[in-house]
């Protein structure tokens, strides 16, 4: 099985991320490590990014998905995936061992939490692009982020079964 949690910056896919990995026994990945030096500058200087930067970034992350799936191994991971159109670059029609989780929660949650971020190279004014260009998917597990994060996990572990 393949998670990907998704949703716009400071939705808490990295924390509850890694809770379910730890729950599930298995290994996490967040799609930051994915992303080129450029794109990463661009972000730190509150520069959105084009479809063209992100194009490279999904195809890598798809690479390191279909080498857990080749494997046979659960692994959890975060994107940001927040169009329809990267989304299937990162799960193809058919395969049903990928499940994407939408960690969706109020802009002011949102700006709080990302205003008392530290040491992350994404610029909090960045937020709104965001959340313009969220579609929000119409097969996904949402959850909300208001609880704590491992209650988050347990609910997201509960709607899989």
């Amino acid at each position: 099985m393949i998670l990907i949690l998704m949703g716009v910056s400071g939705s808490g896919k990295t924390t509850v991320g890694q809770l379910l990995a730890q729950k599930l026994g298995c290994g996490f990945s967040d799609a930051d490590v994915f992303h080129s030096e450029s794109n990463i500058a661009k972000m730190h200087n509150g520069i959105p990014l084009t479809d063209d930067d992100r194009w490279p970034w999904l195809a890598s992350i798809r690479a390191a998905i279909e080498d857990y799936r080749a494997r046979g191994i659960t692994h959890v991971f975060t994107c940001s995936a927040l169009k329809e159109i990267y989304r299937e670059k990162l799960a193809h029609p058919g395969e049903s061992d990928i499940h994407f989780v939408l960690l969706n929660g109020s802009v002011a949650l949102l700006q709080q939490r990302l205003a008392q971020r530290k040491g992350h190279f994404f610029d909090p004014h960045l937020l709104q692009s965001q959340i313009d260009i969220l579609e929000i998917p119409d097969n996904a597990i949402v959850v909300d982020i208001a609880p704590a994060p491992d209650e988050i996990a347990d609910e997201v572990l509960r709607r899989l079964k």
